[in-house]
C-alpha cells in the first residue's frame, strides 16, 4: 500500500477514533515515524504533517459526501501542505545563501504576537500546545524563523506597478470587458415609519404630511431620516447605500428606480407601515469604461505578475535543491 493511502487511514482514525495514541497501537507509532519527504538533508516525517493537516480534518469530513471523497481530499490536501513545507525549506535555505538577515527582534517580537493573538497572553497555556504537539519552544522559535524568512523572500520577488504598460491594460479591458457590466442601480435614502403597538396607520400619516410639508420647505433629507425613521439606517441619514431593483420589494423599486437624482418619492403604504423613498444618485446599465476600472485592471495584472514571478522563482530554486519524495 502506498505511504500517502496509508496516510490516509490514519487521518481518518484519527479523526474517528481521537483516543487512540502512538503508545495504544504500534502500527501508527510506525506510520508516525515514516519519512515523508527530505529537502536539503532535512527530513519531514509523516507524523509532522499529520500534525499540519489535524486542523483540517473535521472540516474535511463535514464536507465530504462519504468516505471514498474523503479519503482524496485528505491524499490532495496531504501532497499540498507536505509540498509548502519541503518550500519552506529550501527557501530558506536559499534566503541563507542570499545573505539575507533577520533582526532576532523581529522574531521575538513574531513569536509574542502568537502568544498573545493565539492564547491571550498566557504562555503556561502555549506551552502547553507545544508539549501536546511533541514540540520545545525552541523548535516552535525556529518554525517563526522560517515562516518570517519565507514571506521576505516572497516579498523581494514581487515586481513593480511600473512594470504594467497602458497597452496591457487596454488589451486586458477589451478580452474582459464583460467582467466590468455595470447594472442599473440607485444610490437609495429611506425614511421608514413603522406604528407602535396598536395605533395603525392614522398617526403615521400625520407623521408623513409632517416631513412632506419639510421636504417642500428644503429640509434635508438626511437629517429628517435621523429626526423621524424608525429603521436601524436613521442614524445614517437613511442611507441603504447602493442597490440593484431585486435588492428591494417591487412595490418600492418601481417607485425609487422612476425618482431623478435628488428626488423623493411620495409616501408609500406597504405591510402596515410607510415610506418615504430619495434617489441620492443613479447609475445606468453599462460596461464601464476604461477610465473607471483602470486600477482594478492594473491590480488583477500586478497580481498576475507577481504569481508568475513567484512560481518561476520557486521552480528555479526546487530544480536547485536536493528533494526527496517518500509519498
Amino acid at each position: 500500500m502506498k505511504l500517502h493511502r496509508t496516510l490516509s487511514l490514519l487521518l481518518a482514525l484519527t479523526a474517528i477514533t481521537p483516543a487512540i495514541n502512538a503508545q495504544q497501537d504500534p502500527a501508527l507509532a510506525r506510520l508516525g515515524n515514516g519519512i515523508a519527504a527530505v529537502a536539503e538533508g532535512e527530513i519531514i516525517t509523516v507524523e509532522q504533517l499529520r500534525q499540519e493537516l489535524e486542523p483540517i480534518i473535521p472540516r474535511l469530513r463535514v464536507e465530504s459526501k462519504n468516505e471514498q471523497e474523503f479519503s482524496k481530499r485528505i491524499d490532495e490536501l496531504s501532497r499540498e501542505i507536505l509540498q509548502n513545507m519541503i518550500d519552506r525549506i529550501i527557501i530558506v535555505k536559499a534566503a541563507e545563501e542570499k545573505g539575507i538577515m533577520i533582526p532576532q527582534s523581529y522574531i521575538d517580537q513574531e513569536y509574542d504576537d502568537v502568544i498573545a493573538r493565539d492564547f491571550g497572553g498566557d504562555r503556561a497555556r502555549f506551552l502547553q500546545y507545544l508539549n501536546a504537539r511533541g514540540i520545545t519552544a525552541r523548535y516552535y522559535r525556529k518554525d517563526v524563523y522560517k515562516r518570517v524568512v519565507v514571506n521576505v523572500m516572497r516579498q523581494q520577488t514581487r515586481k513593480s506597478q511600473s512594470e504594467i504598460s497602458p497597452e496591457r491594460i487596454e488589451d486586458f479591458y477589451v478580452k474582459n470587458k464583460l467582467k466590468f457590466y455595470q447594472g442599473e442601480a440607485l444610490h437609495l435614502r429611506q425614511i421608514i415609519l413603522t406604528p407602535m403597538a396598536d395605533e395603525g396607520l392614522v398617526p403615521l400619516r400625520q407623521t408623513a404630511k409632517q416631513i412632506m410639508s419639510e421636504l417642500q420647505a428644503g429640509a434635508n433629507f438626511g437629517d429628517l431620516a435621523r429626526k423621524y425613521s424608525q429603521d436601524d439606517m436613521s442614524r445614517r441619514g437613511g442611507d441603504w447605500g447602493w442597490i440593484e431593483r431585486k435588492d428591494i420589494r417591487s412595490e418600492l423599486s418601481e417607485v425609487a428606480f422612476n425618482l431623478v437624482p435628488k428626488q423623493y418619492s411620495e409616501p408609500v403604504e406597504l405591510s402596515g407601515a410607510i415610506f418615504i423613498l430619495y434617489a441620492e444618485d443613479k447609475r445606468e446599465e453599462m460596461i464601464q469604461p476604461i477610465s473607471q476600472v483602470r486600477d482594478i485592471i492594473e491590480n488583477v495584472l500586478i497580481g498576475e505578475i507577481a504569481r508568475d514571478t513567484q512560481e518561476k522563482w520557486l521552480q528555479d530554486i526546487r530544480n536547485k535543491a536536493y528533494i526527496r519524495y517518500y509519498m
